[in-house]
């Protein structure tokens, strides 16, 4: 079992910046695939970004590259994703998940998920 939890959303303006954290409970973290995906009013949840559990491999959505970076540590069991040149159709619910299946861009995939922090970008 995988407890997660979220922190760090909020309110910001178009072009500033954001970092969540995520902390993951249990002693096997580091085999863990994580994923941030979000989800919008009236929208399906969709990937933002996923990162291998030594944290070599990462790979990101179309709409985030170049902005996003996810990133891990393994030693305090978390995950965090920093987020840069905000735009409004970034707001959205952003969660975290893990998955044990070497997968990464589907969230059926994903057995354990945290309840999501609510990000708002102000134009």
């Amino acid at each position: 079992q995988v407890q997660l939890v979220e922190s760090g959303g909020g309110l910001v303006q178009a072009g500033g910046s954001l970092r969540l954290s995520c902390a993951a409970s249990g002693r096997t973290f580091s085999s863990y695939v994580m994923g941030w995906f979000r989800q919008a009013p009236g929208k399906e949840r969709q990937f933002v970004g996923g990162i291998s559990g030594s944290g070599g491999l990462t790979y990101y959505g179309d709409s985030v590259k170049g902005r996003f970076t996810i990133s891990r540590d393994n030693a305090k069991n978390a995950v965090y994703l920093q987020m840069n040149s905000l735009k409004p159709e970034d707001t959205a619910v952003y969660y975290c998940a893990a998955n044990g299946r070497n997968s990464y861009f589907s969230d059926w995939d994903y057995d354990y998920w945290g309840q999501g922090t609510q990000d708002t970008v102000s134009s």
